[in-house]
C-alpha cells in the first residue's frame, strides 16, 4: 500500500479535478460553483445547458468567476451531434460529409470556425473529433459521426480537425480511443465486443489516433469496448494494457486521456459508476467525464469520496491520482495561454470571413454543398411538393431532440409545400404518403435506410406507385440509389438539408 503523504484537503481537491461533471439548468447552480471553488476543474455542457450564444457566455463567464481556469467541455462534433446548436440544427456538417468531400483544407476550416463559436462563448475543451473507422455499416452509434471507412481517409481528416479545432484555442479530445467503428453494440446500452486481431487493428482502428497524436491533440478519450486481442477482460476505459500499455507507451501520447461518461451501461451496468471511475484511473485515465445522465452534486460527491477512499485502501496510488489531477489543470493552463496568444496575434478580418480566422464565416453551408451527391435523372421540383419523413429512433449520442430533414426549406422556397413524419409505428405509410401527397411530387427523406427494414419495405411500395418519387437520403447511402432523383448529403445536419434543397430546386439559399 502507498504510504499517504498528502492531506485530505489535498487529496480532496484531487479528486474533484479529474470529475467532468454535468448539470441542469441554464445558469450554473450553487451547488456546481462551491465545488468549482473547492477545486472541481472541468465542467461539462450538453444541449440542455445551452438556449443562445449569449447565455452560454454569461454561463461560462459566470463559472470562471469561481476559476479562472476552470475547463469547460462539451460534445460539439457538428453535423448529427450538436449541443450548440441543439434545438435548431447544425451550421456545420459532419465529418461523414467532410470525408465524402475528402478536402483536409476544408475541414480545417469547418473546425477551425467551430472552435471560433466555442471560444467566442467561453467553451475551452471539445469532446471531439471522433477518428473512428465507421468499418460496419451497420454500426448504431457512429455512422456519420465517422469520417468515413477508408482509413487513411480518417486519418487525415482527423488531423486536420484536431488542428483546426486548436487553432482556434479549442482542445481537442480525440475519441473513441482505440476504435468504435466495428461494433454492432451502441455502449450506451450495452458493452461492445470487437474481435479482430492485433495486425487488423493497428492497420485500421489505430491509424487515425496514431495521427491525432502526430497533430498534437490535447486529449483522447477512452472507448467503452471490449477487445480481446488487447485484453480478454476488462473495456478499454478501464484496462491498464490499452490506456497505459498501449495508449501511452507504444504510441507515445502525453496529454490528457478523458473517459467516455460512465454512466453508460457498458461501465454503470457492469461495473457501477464509483468502482468504474477507480479502475479508469488506475488503468492510466486521468478525467471522469459523469453528466450526461446522472447531473447532481450527489453523483459529483459520490465519485470524490470513491476515489480519495481507494487512495486510502490502495485500490488507486496517491501519485496516479496527483499524476492525472495534474494533466488537467495542465491542460486548462494550456487553453489560457493559446487563448491569450489568438487575442494578441489579432489577424485582420476580411469582409465576409470570420473574426481573425480568414475562414469563411459561412464555411458550414459551404461545406453541406460541395458534400451533397445528385444521381438520377428526374426533374427538379419547381412546384409545390409533400414532404416524407421516415424517423427512427435516434441513437443517444445524437438524440432525438434535434430536427432534421428538409421539410422547413422546401416549404419556404416552395410555397404549398406539406411534409409529415412516419415511423416504423405508422400504418401501411405508403398509403398514408400517397393519400396526404395528392397530386403533388413525393420528396421521401431518410436516414440509414439499410438499417431500418420498414423503411426499405415502405420506400419500395412508394417508388412502385410514384416513379417520380425524389429520395433523400441524410445517412449512410448506399451503393444503389434510387428515385427519380437521388440526394445524398452524408448527414443530417440542418445545413445539409437546406443543400440538399437547394440541389432539389436549383436554387441557392
Amino acid at each position: 500500500m502507498t504510504t499517504l503523504v498528502s492531506t485530505t484537503d489535498t487529496l480532496t481537491r484531487d479528486a474533484l479535478a479529474v470529475l467532468q461533471p454535468g448539470f441542469t439548468g441554464t445558469t450554473a447552480p450553487d451547488w456546481l460553483l462551491r465545488r468549482v471553488g473547492e477545486g472541481l476543474a472541468s465542467v461539462g455542457l450538453f444541449g440542455r445547458n445551452i438556449t443562445s450564444p449569449e447565455q452560454l457566455s454569461a454561463l461560462t463567464e459566470r463559472l470562471r468567476s469561481e476559476r479562472e481556469d476552470v475547463l469547460v467541455a462539451i460534445d460539439e462534433e457538428g453535423g448529427d451531434v450538436t449541443r450548440l446548436e441543439v434545438t435548431h440544427g447544425s451550421s456545420f456538417p459532419g465529418n461523414f460529409a467532410l470525408g465524402s468531400v475528402d478536402d483536409v483544407d476544408l475541414t480545417r476550416a469547418v473546425a477551425q470556425e467551430l472552435g471560433r463559436r466555442l471560444a467566442e462563448c467561453g467553451v475551452n475543451l471539445n469532446w471531439a473529433p471522433s477518428a473512428d473507422v465507421n468499418s460496419n455499416p451497420g454500426n448504431p452509434v457512429i455512422g456519420v459521426r465517422s469520417f468515413g471507412a477508408d482509413t487513411r481517409l480518417a486519418a487525415r481528416h482527423t488531423a486536420a480537425y484536431i488542428e483546426g479545432l486548436q487553432a482556434a484555442g479549442v482542445a481537442a479530445c480525440t475519441k473513441h480511443f482505440p476504435g468504435h467503428g466495428d461494433t454492432a453494440v451502441d455502449s450506451h446500452l450495452a458493452l461492445p465486443r470487437i474481435d479482430v486481431d492485433l495486425d487488423t487493428l493497428h492497420a485500421r482502428e489505430l491509424v487515425p489516433f496514431r495521427a491525432a497524436i502526430a497533430a498534437g491533440s490535447k486529449s483522447v478519450m477512452s472507448a467503452h469496448i471490449l477487445l480481446p486481442a488487447l485484453d480478454p477482460d476488462r473495456p478499454a476505459t478501464l484496462s491498464p494494457q490499452i490506456l497505459t500499455g498501449l495508449l501511452r507507451q507504444e504510441l507515445g501520447y502525453d496529454g490528457l486521456i478523458v473517459t467516455d461518461a460512465v454512466e453508460m451501461d457498458a461501465i454503470a451496468g457492469t461495473y457501477g459508476i464509483e468502482r468504474g471511475s477507480v479502475l479508469a484511473l488506475a488503468a492510466g485515465a486521468d478525467a471522469i467525464c459523469v453528466g450526461g445522465g446522472l447531473a447532481d452534486e450527489e453523483t459529483v460527491l459520490r465519485l470524490r469520496d470513491a476515489l480519495v477512499a481507494a487512495v486510502r485502501s490502495g485500490d488507486l496510488t496517491e501519485e496516479r491520482l496527483a499524476d492525472a489531477a495534474a494533466r488537467v489543470r495542465a491542460l486548462a493552463s494550456w487553453t489560457q495561454r493559446v487563448r491569450g496568444d489568438i487575442r494578441e496575434s489579432g489577424a485582420a478580418v476580411q469582409e465576409g470571413t470570420a473574426p481573425g480566422t480568414g475562414v469563411s464565416s459561412d464555411i458550414g453551408l459551404v461545406a453541406a454543398r460541395r458534400a451533397v451527391r445528385v444521381t438520377g435523372s428526374g426533374d427538379r421540383l419547381t412546384g409545390a411538393s409533400y414532404v416524407a419523413s421516415f424517423s427512427a429512433v435516434a441513437n443517444i449520442a445524437v438524440g432525438d431532440e434535434t430536427p432534421w430533414g428538409i421539410a422547413a426549406e422546401l416549404e419556404r422556397i416552395l410555397p404549398g409545400t406539406g411534409s409529415d413524419t412516419y415511423t416504423d409505428q405508422s400504418t401501411a405509410p405508403a398509403d398514408a404518403i400517397l393519400a396526404a401527397a395528392g397530386e403533388r411530387r413525393i420528396v421521401a427523406v431518410v436516414r440509414d435506410e439499410h438499417r431500418h427494414a420498414w423503411m426499405g419495405a415502405a420506400l419500395d411500395a412508394l417508388l412502385a406507385a410514384r416513379p417520380d418519387t425524389i429520395v433523400v437520403e441524410m445517412g449512410l447511402p448506399q451503393s444503389d440509389p434510387r428515385g427519380s432523383l437521388h440526394i445524398a448529403t452524408h448527414g443530417a445536419a440542418r445545413v445539409c438539408g437546406l443543400a440538399a434543397a437547394e440541389a432539389i430546386t436549383g436554387t441557392k439559399a
